[in-house]
């Protein structure tokens, strides 16, 4: 009874196999005759291997090389149409299949850089030397070593200077002229004192006995027997001649103080990047041992000649010091920035290098891609320059083009067969 049971299911499954392909053969089929007759009613305009699509034949056949089925091209097809001659399609199901990806093609700017050693040395211009104007010995010292930091304004030194004390007596006694003759009813008499007080009040100013020591004098009647010398900067001792007792004259340099709150750099460029280095120029200078905390610095001045031993050229470059973090002497890492003119580039990977040829696929809408030869330049970083073939604002693909590539060499686009009469048949 079982083996009944079982030999009736098993017939029952192989009739309903037997019945659903008769169906599915009968749906195929009328799906076939549908699509035929679709495309029967369409004109065929010549028939290519698909294999080889530059290969084409007014006849159906078998493809020399390959002997594939040729297939029909029919009129209205993307390969007849004149404006997607030379366009591959492919579709957004496929792109995404294939990973494809979209970039700009964009004016950019290069940007590279060259090291050089610096030293750091005092601004020049910065430099203040200090003279007494007046012969005279030094009583007193205020600024006794070199490197102490002194504010304008600040006292120096003392001088005792008969000169200076013989002219603030002259001082005192044309003023006193000038009250007596006040009563005189000569008119020249007092003309003349008040050019006593003038003079005298000159040659005091000129010896740098300031206006305010000069009004002092006025109210005090009393000459100061010696004179204070003021820093006329603020700054660095960098250099001192200033001693208790020394005998000094105009000729005699007392102090040299130097502003390091701005620095110069002399910076050793290589002859071969001597070329990229022009007035006005930034640069990076950092200490080796302090990273990331440089100061941008500017090219002042570019030495005219290369030293011949080590085939340097000197170039000085101006920095704010903040902090007095760069002391005089100190050797210090430069960094020249270069940055080129803007230079229409695209992303490195949308170009497919071929050696000779050198494709980026440009993006034309609605799936469709064209295959444009482009002329390449310099490497900037992750872009390549073109010189030829694209402008910027195209759309490009970046990924995906080595498929794309394979794509068109089976796919390329065949043009409509020219009248020739030498064109292959085949039955």
């Amino acid at each position: 009874m079982k083996f009944i049971l079982f030999s009736i299911g098993v017939a029952l499954l192989v009739g309903g196999g037997f019945l659903g392909g008769i169906a599915y053969h009968h749906h195929a089929t009328q799906s076939d005759q549908h699509a035929g007759h679709a495309k029967a009613q369409r004109k065929i305009l010549y028939y290519v291997d698909p294999m080889h699509p530059a290969y084409k034949s007014d006849r159906p056949g078998v493809a020399p090389d390959c002997g594939m089925k040729l297939e029909p091209v029919y009129e209205g097809d993307p390969a007849t149409d004149p404006t997607k001659a030379g366009l591959l399609k492919v579709s957004a199901e496929k792109q995404q299949l294939i990973g494809v990806e979209y970039g700009t093609v964009e004016l950019a700017s290069s940007s590279s850089s060259f090291q050089a050693v610096g030293k750091v040395t005092q601004d020049e211009t910065r430099v203040v030397r200090i003279h007494s104007k007046v012969e005279g010995w030094i009583e007193q010292v205020h600024a006794d070593f070199t490197g102490a930091r002194v504010e304008k304004g600040q006292p120096l030194l003392t001088i005792y200077s008969p000169e200076m004390l013989a002219t603030q007596q002259e001082y005192l006694l044309a003023l006193q002229a000038r009250e007596i003759l006040k009563a005189s009813p000569l008119k020249e008499a007092g003309e003349n004192s008040d050019s006593l007080i003038r003079a005298a009040s000159t040659r005091l100013e000129l010896w740098d006995f300031g206006r305010a020591q000069i009004d002092e004098l006025q109210k005090t009647k009393k000459p100061q027997r010696a004179i204070t010398l003021f820093a006329p900067a603020s700054g660095y001792v960098i250099a001192r001649n200033a001693f208790p007792g020394q005998k000094v004259t105009p000729d005699t340099e007392l102090y040299a103080l130097v502003d390091l709150s701005r620095i110069w750099v002399l910076a050793d460029v290589f002859e071969s990047d001597a070329a990229n280095v022009r007035l006005g120029q930034s640069a990076v200078i950092g200490l080796p041992y302090q990273r990331g905390k440089g100061l941008v610095a500017r090219v002042s001045y570019i030495q005219p000649q290369v030293d011949p031993a080590t085939r340097t050229l000197k170039v000085r470059l101006e920095a704010p010091n903040p902090g007095l973090q760069f002391k005089p002497d100190m050797f210090v890492e430069v960094q020249f920035q270069l940055t080129s003119q803007r230079k229409v580039s695209v992303p490195a990977e949308a170009v497919l290098d071929a050696g000779i040829r050198k494709t980026v696929f440009v993006d034309r809408g609605n799936g469709y891609l064209e295959p444009r030869q482009v002329d390449t330049g310099e490497r900037m970083g992750d872009r390549i320059e073109i010189l030829k073939g694209l402008k910027p604002g195209e759309r490009i693909v970046t990924s995906g083009n080595f498929l794309i590539d394979s794509e068109s060499q089976l796919k390329q686009p065949a043009a409509p067969p020219a009248s020739n009469p030498g064109a292959h048949h085949h039955d």
